[in-house]
């Protein structure tokens, strides 16, 4: 199916050649009434709501009847447009607007914008555009039930499985107008009697780190932790405030325990053993600490 006719909008910047006439060709924005003024021509001509084909056309005409040329040949072209673009934003390394005047796919966007930060998650949530409705509303596959989710106004894609894999439904096709953020990934904190406590971001790809991983980050333990009472505390879903997961990192170093994942946002505490602070007390430094870390981290 062939995309809607891309028509011109105001504050777009056209690019106008008159053949032979060095002069008068170059670049014109249009006003924000929609017109623009070309260079021999006595009043403003209308611009906004034309393809540029109709444009050239009608700019060809008014010379030809204003006798200026006899036979004029001119091209219009878009060379910028916020309608004709697809804005890309969030854990990009290029994250801007990039004009787009046909159809794309998602990995031609990813390649325009460089790749994935080092931050990047695993998620890309795409919101669609007025041309991509209007596109997508005649097509079979979005008229079946269910319909597939690249037919929603507002999706996500796995960019783990994209990348890996390469797959054509994942690898979506964009139209103008449409919007991609790609997610930042979380922040595991570590704090408490470790070395180099503070907050790490997941790297690419990564939704998930496990406990050693995250002690390795953290400069191991102080000789004073207390290994069998450390803990992660993790948001409640449900409910405020953080769930308390005891881990005894004696035993996982030694293999005995499984090496718990971690999830964005969760925080490590390993308590110092010389401490003897009350948990309450220990969970309040945590957050704070994790705070800190945080900025030092960045």
């Amino acid at each position: 199916m062939s995309l809607p006719d891309c028509l011109i909008s105001p504050d777009d910047l056209l690019t106008i050649s008159v053949y032979d006439a060095p002069d008068v060709s170059g670049e014109y924005r249009v006003s924000p009434t929609g017109q623009i003024q070309v260079p021999l021509l006595t009043a403003p001509v209308e611009a906004a709501g034309r393809t540029p084909g109709q444009l050239a056309g009608l700019i060809s005409e008014k010379y030809s009847r204003a006798e200026i040329y006899s036979h004029p040949r001119v091209t219009v072209a878009i060379k910028e447009s916020r309608v004709h673009s697809i804005a890309i934003a969030g854990a990009v390394k290029r994250p801007q607007i990039y004009p787009v005047f046909g159809r794309t796919t998602l990995m031609d966007l990813l390649s325009q914008a460089e790749g994935l930060a080092d931050d990047a998650g695993t998620l890309a949530v795409i919101t669609r555009g007025d041309i991509a409705r209007q596109a997508l509303a005649s097509q079979e596959a979005c008229g079946a039930s269910p319909k597939p989710p690249s037919c929603e106004g507002t999706f996500s894609v796995d960019l783990n499985r994209l990348t890996a894999t390469g797959d054509p439904l994942l690898n979506v096709d964009l139209y103008p107008g449409d919007r991609v953020a790609v997610q930042r990934a979380g922040i595991v904190y570590v704090v408490g009697a470790v070395n180099k406590p503070g907050g790490f971001a997941l790297t690419t790809g990564q939704d998930k780190m496990t406990v050693l991983q995250a002690l390795a980050l953290a400069g191991d333990l102080k000789a004073t932790a207390a290994q069998s009472r450390a803990m992660i505390m993790r948001k409640n879903a449900a409910a405020p405030g953080r769930d308390e997961i005891a881990v005894n990192l004696s035993k996982v170093l030694s293999g005995r325990q499984p090496d718990a994942q971690l999830q964005a946002n969760d925080i490590l505490f390993v308590p110092d053993s010389s401490g003897k602070k009350a948990l309450h007390r220990g969970a309040e430094a945590a957050v704070t600490a994790a705070t800190w870390g945080l900025i030092y981290h960045y």
